[in-house]
């Protein structure tokens, strides 16, 4: 289950959501949607990086009954990428928020040996969207 708090006046296909979360989780998971001035402060308070980014996760430390974290994505991002690589929003929303969702489950594509991309790109197959992120940015 998703609890989503959508800071925004967007609406998306939050069912693709679900449908991916119940793929990979049985916690609940926080969605923060957003714009880039939020995230731009959340990502210099807890990143030290003073500049928007399109997706940030915050794993919560387990305990009975806890979430598995907290996601948080700028819709501002969302935006600018669907459009500039020609695909919709609600494309681009599901691939951040899968990429997010392996980051809360402990996933790390900065150090690991190409498991968080396989199964970003599994995923991606698997729900018939567009190049993954880690795809896009890795090449």
């Amino acid at each position: 289950m998703i609890d989503i708090d959508n800071r925004t006046d967007k609406n998306y296909n939050f069912d693709l959501l679900e449908e991916i979360a119940s793929t990979l989780t049985p916690l609940e998971i926080e969605l923060i949607l957003t714009d880039n001035v939020e995230i731009a402060q959340i990502n210099l308070e807890f990143r030290g990086i003073d500049k928007p980014t399109d997706v940030l996760s915050f794993p919560t430390d387990p305990f009975p009954g806890a979430s598995l974290g907290t996601i948080i994505i700028s819709i501002n991002k969302v935006e600018d990428i669907a459009n500039e690589l020609g695909h919709s929003e609600n494309d681009e929303l599901a691939l951040l928020f899968i990429h997010g969702v392996l980051h809360l489950l402990g996933m790390d594509h900065e150090i690991d040996q190409g498991e968080m991309r396989a199964k970003e790109e599994s995923l991606v197959r698997d729900f018939s969207l567009p190049l993954s992120l880690i795809v896009r940015t890795q090449g």
